[in-house]
């Protein structure tokens, strides 16, 4: 047969069979193909499967305002369960490969911020109010117009002051930095260690741990994180058995009796929508929620954008698809993650992995979801992490965050000053909201004193009224005569 007619046939044969998966999830018609897919999400569920044993230790560790901790267990079920069925939802209704998880960064102000000032019901009821809120600005179409409101660059600088106040409590978790007692009449208020110096197996763990993470980071390993976890993690139930050591803190590395357990729902519907109101001044709620959405509305928007475009799946104009879609969903998650009590949940830039293995449609998301579906049944396992070998993830995620310091114009003051104090406050005052506040207040005092008063949105102007009342509400309650 000539060429010719090779290829007269070639074009007669009809295309190759499409399955209806293929069809539903644009498999083929996006370039990728079952295979890849599948890879891509396996390297997504092990490059942040870590929120699986961190989420728990982060929002066990804390204690709300009457003293009470939430089971580690029930915790640990609970961010599985959320995971699990929030990727698959955004697979299935989104259709990328975007996976979606509790919070870094979100559930330490849960844990630090919130949790103190009321019950744990209260504070989850704050999770799923700030998720409806964000549901309502997708469905109004507000969400872009407060996108709009606040300069990039305080954005980026409310992203590295929480990464720099992840890695605190990570150092401070694991003993790397500890308080120093006021009897010590010091004007120091941390030193490293216990006692100004590193002593312990516990410590040796936390910092062999540090540098496994860095390492591997550096060398640009998938799953790196996870490793050191698991590693460390090993390495610590070693040494618990042959050392004698009085306390590992939180948790003890210790095999469990049993790998396989019934996954406990207890903490799954404990919340109260309104509750906080009750414990807190309306204006300090309405401050706690409006960090909240912060937090999650910009995360999320810079992770949508993020994969796709490294997806190759923004159109012409720079679009992503069914972006409606996408953020409805991640507001949903938020809901779920308040629901369950396991913290609000967003988009995970981790999910670029999964890309990086080829991965272009949301049934990648089937297979990450239902891996963190699978992680139900082994929380005797993920339980036994000691803070020692979870926290130097806390440091690496801290370091990841800190990157966006790059793209902030230090040279100009009207732009670097706020973004300094938004960065240094967070880590400093132990508090997130401290540092957002710090950052608009000085924003809009600068450009009110260089005549640009104009330049700032209007959105802005009254976040920074409310955060002025914030910061003032002690002598505002003296004026008032509240106390």
């Amino acid at each position: 047969m000539s060429d010719t007619q090779q290829a007269a046939g070639r074009a007669d044969a009809p295309p190759p069979a499409v399955s209806s998966v293929d069809r539903f999830f644009k498999i083929s018609a996006r370039g990728s193909t079952l295979g890849r897919e599948i890879r891509g999400g396996f390297a997504t569920f092990f490059t942040m499967a870590y929120i699986l044993v961190l989420n728990p230790i982060i929002l066990g560790s804390a204690k709300d305002k009457f003293g009470h901790q939430l089971d580690a267990v029930q915790l640990t079920t609970a961010t599985a369960l959320v995971a699990a069925v929030m990727t698959i939802v955004m697979g299935v209704g989104g259709n990328l490969p975007l996976a979606l998880a509790a919070g870094l960064g979100l559930n330490a102000v849960v844990a630090f911020q919130i949790a103190p000032l009321m019950s744990w019901d209260d504070a989850m009821g704050l999770i799923v109010l700030e998720g409806l809120l964000i549901c309502v600005l997708v469905v109004t179409g507000l969400r872009e117009a407060v996108m709009h409101a606040i300069p990039q660059p305080l954005k980026q600088a409310i992203s590295v002051g929480i990464g720099l106040f992840i890695a605190f409590i990570g150092f401070v978790d694991a003993g790397f930095v500890s308080r120093i007692p006021d009897a010590a009449h010091t004007t120091v208020p941390v030193q490293l260690g216990g006692s100004g110096t590193l002593t312990g197996w516990p410590l040796l763990v936390f910092c062999l741990g540090v540098l496994l993470t860095i390492g591997l980071l550096a060398r640009k390993v998938k799953g790196a994180i996870l490793i050191s976890i698991v590693t460390m993690t090993v390495l610590a139930i070693a040494i618990n058995s042959l050392a004698d050591i009085k306390t590992w803190g939180l948790t003890t590395p210790q095999w469990p009796d049993r790998l396989l357990d019934t996954p406990d729902f207890g903490l799954i519907g404990h919340f109260s929508l309104f509750g906080a109101f009750g414990q807190a001044s309306v204006i300090t709620v309405v401050l706690l929620v409006f960090t909240l959405i912060l937090s999650d509305f910009f995360d999320t928007m810079g992770t949508v954008v993020g994969i796709s475009a490294e997806a190759g799946l923004l159109d012409a104009q720079g679009k992503v698809p069914n972006l409606g879609r996408v953020l409805l969903i991640d507001g949903a998650a938020a809901v779920a993650g308040g629901a369950a009590s396991a913290s609000s949940a967003t988009s995970y830039i981790e999910s670029a992995a999964g890309v990086g293995e080829g991965a272009r449609t949301g049934f990648a998301n089937l297979v990450t979801g239902g891996l963190f579906a699978l992680a139900l049944f082994f929380t005797p396992l993920l339980t036994i992490v000691p803070l020692q070998a979870a926290a130097p993830a806390l440091v690496a995620v801290g370091f990841l965050m800190m990157t966006q310091v790059k793209h902030i114009d230090w040279d100009r003051y009207d732009i670097a000053i706020p973004a300094f104090l938004t960065i240094a406050v967070m880590p400093f005052t132990y508090s997130i909201t401290n540092g957002i506040g710090a950052g608009f207040l000085a924003y809009v005092v600068i450009k009110t004193v260089l005549g640009r008063a104009k330049e700032v949105h209007w959105l802005l102007w009254g976040t920074s009224a409310l955060f002025l009342v914030y910061f003032a509400i002690d002598p505002i309650e003296q004026v008032l005569g509240v106390k």
